[in-house]
């Protein structure tokens, strides 16, 4: 049965049940074309298309609930998360439970059954309460669930779907110690014998590690074939040879695990390659292209939880016989942050929207990428300014805000490498 939030808006959160989403589908679906979400209104001979914040019944309330959800189920337990760098059981659980694990699984496989927009909102609400449990759930739905439900076998889908919308964690492992931005440098090599692989090599920076139950792992089948030879192994938590060292101690993000891994002459059945030999690096291209998308609206959430904290305390607090927010020089500074996060959110909606549409969007997932991260940083910063003292501490989330925000210009591709794909498309458009 699919996993939604439809009825939590009737419900006590805590007595919430995973009903279909069937009566909103129909709405959901017309927003994957190229065509209007909603019928153009015909006003003087003109076409007037409707807003890019217009949502579907489903999506509005997928985001409606989700907002209800984490501000009542996951905001009790950030502080603890965050001091001891570990992600609660309970909020693990209550993920799986809602349904935001596997917001694009097929109901046949116990998935939600909705769209990659729905998921950009997930991502984005769960961010304003904590950018940790965002990470953790956009890459289970970016990333893995995608890469299963693109690639995965018959009995690939049927093994591992029904479990990671219910009770796995995946995790992405692509990044080594000396492959970085270059990600095709990598040395984990997978050596071919009868009807199995033996993959020896590591990992570095791999985000959900400590939790997750399979791991999708490139490695080099060919290493004289450079890249072509990249190719993708579905990997078993307590499979022999894997190693999941300790978790790294991070700035930000302390919530969500990053560890290296070792493979240590690892056995991996033939039957564990998801896709095609020597078509990783193509898989690795198209997934990062779309969980840049998932990142933007990462730190779009990140920056408006830091900014809805911040505002009403600038109400509130009196100088010189007025509200802070009464100063002209705050209330510029107010609506500039302002300005420039709806700026980062419509980016990136239109590079969801133009997914969907199934149009290109490298270019504008990068805009998107790029423009949220600085605006994150932007806002973050200037909202501890505004807090004075007290933003200093860690009485008040926005210290915690502002610590988070800078892995937004690192992972899924650094400020300058979407800087430089960015260049490359305006280059090409200017061929003609």
């Amino acid at each position: 049965m699919a996993a939604p939030l439809v009825r939590f808006l009737s419900k006590s959160v805590r007595q919430i049940s995973r009903p279909p989403w069937g009566a909103c589908q129909s709405g959901l679906r017309s927003r994957t074309t190229s065509a209007p979400a909603v019928a153009p209104n015909q006003a003087g001979g003109a076409v007037a298309f409707p807003p890019l914040q217009t949502y579907s019944e489903e999506e509005s309330m997928m985001r409606d609930a989700v907002r209800k959800y984490a501000q009542e189920r996951i905001a009790p337990f950030v502080p603890m998360m965050d001091e001891n760098s570990a992600m609660d059981e309970e909020v693990i659980r209550s993920l799986f439970e809602q349904g935001l694990m596997g917001v694009e699984i097929d109901p046949e496989y116990g998935g939600t059954g909705s769209s990659f927009f729905s998921s950009i909102l997930v991502i984005e609400e769960l961010a304003k309460v904590d950018p940790s449990v965002a990470v953790l759930c956009d890459i289970q739905n970016t990333l893995i669930n995608t890469l299963f439900v693109k690639l995965g076998t018959p009995a690939q889908k049927e093994k591992y779907l029904s479990r990671l919308s219910t009770d796995m964690i995946g995790s992405f492992c692509l990044s080594e110690a000396e492959s970085g931005s270059d990600a095709f440098a990598l040395k984990t090599r997978a050596e071919k014998h009868k009807d199995y692989f033996v993959i020896n090599g590591s990992k570095m920076w791999i985000s959900n590690a400590e939790h997750a139950g399979v791991f999708l792992v490139m490695a080099n089948v060919d290493p004289s074939a450079g890249y072509r030879g990249i190719t993708c192994f579905i990997m078993d938590r307590d499979t022999p040879g894997l190693e999941i060292c300790k978790k790294e101690n991070k700035l930000g993000l302390r919530a969500s695990s990053t560890c290296p891994l070792n493979f240590d002459n690892v056995k991996v059945p033939e039957a564990n390659i998801l896709g095609e030999v020597g078509h990783g690096y193509k898989y690795a291209i198209g997934m990062l292209n779309e969980g840049r998308i998932g990142i933007a609206a990462q730190m779009v959430g990140l920056a408006q939880g830091c900014f809805d904290h911040t505002v009403p305390y600038t109400r509130q607090r009196v100088q010189f016989g007025k509200r802070i927010f009464d100063f002209q020089g705050m209330q510029h500074q107010i609506a500039h942050v302002a300005t420039q996060i709806e700026a980062a959110r419509l980016l990136t909606y239109n590079a969801a929207r133009l997914k969907e549409a199934g149009r290109p969007f490298i270019k504008e997932a990068c805009m998107a990428k790029y423009f949220s991260s600085e605006v994150a940083t932007l806002t973050t910063s200037k909202c501890i300014e505004w807090m004075g003292g007290v933003g200093f501490t860690k009485d008040y989330p926005i210290e915690k805000y502002y610590r988070d925000c800078k892995i937004g210009t690192i992972y899924e591709g650094t400020t300058n490498v979407q800087l430089s794909t960015m260049a490359k498309f305006i280059d090409k458009e200017y061929d003609h």
